[in-house]
């Protein structure tokens, strides 16, 4: 099959949706489709342009046979704010129709918009019925709600006719996507059927990513020793991820020496957090690391832990936590009771109330204390990835549904050429 994805953040891109679109997108052509990626050049999580690309040109490259990525300009904000995450991705939105447009002379089967950016859905839509191809809206956060639910937009009015506005848009799709149970149950109440839905949920390579005895180096160069308890946090460092509870269950916990939190990422609080923790000798930070070395950064840690504004964790489902359980630690994430963070976890972690440095103070010296329990945890979380998160499985789920839009379509062009032949027969 001929599929345009349309996905803001792709490859090279280590974090993130531009992680999940890149491996999506070389499964696909391994199967034998043909992709054309439309996307912006590699900024995140740094939020600056990564040497070797621009961000005020058009690029294309073709990475592999059935593989080629359009690269489109897209402004990047030096601030970030509301307004000015607003105008980024609306801002890619407008230099991706064009691109869009062009490729309908292509004549997709299928085009596959990941959200965000919402703003670009409806052009994805345009592009589809242009062309005569499926249109697939896959929404790995749920950005309208989450943009007033954590107060990145306040007014009332604007809230009122940006859910009119996407429930419209959604029921437009011949398939909607998402990532969480919980996410797709939203769905279902913005006015998405059923049958148009599809669960999707953020994969780990289970055979790159396991539980083992790594990260002895990585200690090392921390200067950790090999008997204290490391409590990682590795992914984006933005706002909506609540990092600052961290820092504050660090200081409460300097008197104790058997724990050291390590902090791993980059992003737009980086320096923040750093001048935060300015003093605490029981804190660390290091740079995002390459594929290549995750899974010795995983194994590193005693325990994962996985912070959440409240409000936040049926909006979103943090990819980073797919990592995490296949890793074979134990997570402490904070998460409200009825969410499914917590249901997913209360099996394989500790859930504490979310942006509560004591919660998670006390649920980390319970498992400094227990190794049993944590090897007990560690291995159910593994248990789950495998069953559950696999990128194998999830990747067929996506073929499954892929190859019943090509049924359909040769369906249909059997039935517009049967009248023709039995005519021509008489």
């Amino acid at each position: 099959m001929r599929i345009v994805l349309l996905s803001m953040n792709y490859a090279p891109e280590m974090t993130g949706i531009g992680k999940y679109s890149g491996e999506m997108a070389e499964d696909l052509v391994a199967r034998g489709h043909e992709v054309h990626v439309v996307c912006a050049p590699p900024y995140y999580p740094s939020w600056k342009v990564q040497p070797g690309y621009r961000a005020d040109r058009y690029q294309t490259q073709q990475m592999q046979p059935g593989l080629t990525v359009h690269r489109c300009p897209v402004w990047i904000p030096k601030r970030l704010s509301g307004l000015t995450r607003l105008l980024h991705l609306a801002s890619f939105a407008l230099t991706s129709l064009p691109v869009l447009l062009r490729l309908v002379l292509w004549q997709p089967h299928v085009v596959f918009a990941v959200a965000p950016a919402f703003a670009c859905a409806p052009f994805a839509w345009l592009a589809a019925r242009l062309s005569g191809a499926r249109a697939w809206l896959h929404m790995q956060d749920l950005e309208v709600d989450a943009a007033f639910e954590l107060g990145m937009l306040k007014q009332p009015l604007m809230r009122r006719i940006a859910l009119a506005v996407e429930r419209s848009i959604l029921r437009r799709f011949d398939v909607v996507s998402t990532i969480s149970s919980r996410m797709m149950r939203k769905l279902a109440v913005k006015g998405v059927p059923m049958h148009e839905a599809e669960l999707l949920p953020n994969w780990i390579d289970v055979s790159t990513i396991h539980a083992g005895a790594l990260g002895g180096n990585m200690r090392r160069s921390l200067d950790i020793s090999p008997s204290q308890l490391v409590c990682l946090f590795s992914g984006t460092m933005n706002r909506k991820q609540g990092l600052s509870v961290l820092l504050e269950t660090a200081r409460l916990m300097q008197h104790d020496a058997r724990v050291v939190f390590v902090l791993c990422g980059n992003g737009e609080l980086r320096a923040e957090l750093e001048a935060q923790a300015a003093g605490m000798h029981n804190v660390r930070f290091m740079d995002l690391q390459p594929l290549s070395h995750l899974n010795e950064l995983l194994n590193m840690a005693d325990v994962h832990m996985l912070p959440q504004l409240r409000g936040a964790a049926d909006l979103v489902m943090p990819s980073k936590l797919a990592g995490m359980l296949a890793s074979g630690r134990p997570v402490v994430a904070a998460a409200q009771a009825d969410t499914e963070i917590a249901s997913i976890v209360a099996g394989c972690g500790v859930v504490v109330e979310p942006e509560c440095a004591e919660s998670f103070a006390r649920a980390i010296v319970e498992l400094a204390g227990d190794a049993q329990e944590r090897r007990r945890l560690g291995d159910a979380g593994r248990a789950y990835a495998a069953q559950m998160l696999d990128a194998r499985k999830v990747f067929d789920r996506l073929e499954f549904r892929l190859h019943g839009f090509g049924e359909k379509r040769a369906a249909i062009g059997a039935a517009t050429v049967s009248p023709a032949a039995e005519t021509s027969a008489t």
